[in-house]
């Protein structure tokens, strides 16, 4: 393939505006606020999970506060109307009286464990309604990591965009001149080989593989007119010469 010494030299910069998208693109990729975020988002969907076992447990124990507290109520009325029964004189029966007086003191100690189960209740209520606002405070602040590294990563975003989004015009610019089926050729090869499709050839050594080239080879391109489209013999890329080719 030939193509005019100066569109050859055009495809190093139609090269380097490619090596810049490349940069920029992994650049985007990489930004810190990416694992930030991730990590942040793990932590703050443990943490919504806790708070709502613990928003659970706080709901589970104050059903549960409810229930004791009616079963104590209900002891303490049946305890009320037997004392009041007991104090009326309606009984008379020495019997009916030692059943009944038994049964408010059976009715007194039961009042009693149920109020000690309502008070273990409402401390294990309490203690749920602590770790409730704990991890609500915690996922708050959290909140606002993620929030504040999502506008990081949204501002250094845009920015590298703007920037590949001029790249990318420069690039037509330049692409649009050079010649259809060298272009053709360059974008082929940077596929192949790693997104760099053409290399200078800088004071003998290929910029593409980064290989001096042997005496055979600088004889070769010492002989090849300057419209040929030369490959380097080791990495196959376009390699373009210039002033500083030391030949």
């Amino acid at each position: 393939m030939n193509a005019a010494p100066a569109d050859q030299i055009r495809l190093l910069d139609v090269q380097a505006l490619d090596t810049r998208l490349a940069q920029l693109s992994h650049k985007r990729s990489s930004l810190p606020e990416h694992a930030e975020i991730e990590q942040l988002s793990s932590d703050l969907a443990q943490l919504r999970d806790l708070l709502v076992a613990s928003t659970t447990e706080e709901s589970d124990t104050a059903r549960e506060q409810t229930k004791a507290e009616q079963d104590v109520d209900q002891v303490r009325q049946r305890a009320v109307r037997d004392q009041q029964r007991l104090d009326s004189g309606a009984v008379s029966s020495p019997k009916d009286l030692e059943s009944l007086q038994r049964e408010i003191t059976s009715l007194a100690k039961r009042q009693g464990d149920l109020e000690d189960v309502v008070l273990e209740i409402m401390e294990r209520r309490e203690a749920a309604q602590e770790r409730v606002a704990e991890l609500t405070e915690r996922v708050s602040a959290v909140q606002a990591k993620v929030d504040d590294a999502t506008t990081r990563r949204d501002a250094a975003t845009a920015e590298l965009d703007a920037e590949a989004a001029t790249v990318t015009k420069d690039r037509q610019v330049v692409a649009e001149v050079v010649p259809a089926d060298l272009m053709k050729l360059y974008d082929k090869l940077r596929v192949q080989q790693g997104g760099v499709g053409a290399a200078r050839l800088y004071q003998r050594r290929c910029e593409g593989c980064r290989l001096e080239l042997n005496m055979a080879e600088v004889n070769d391109v010492k002989a090849a007119s300057p419209e040929t489209v030369l490959r380097c013999e080791n990495c196959h890329r376009i390699l373009v010469r210039t002033a500083e080719s030391g030949l």
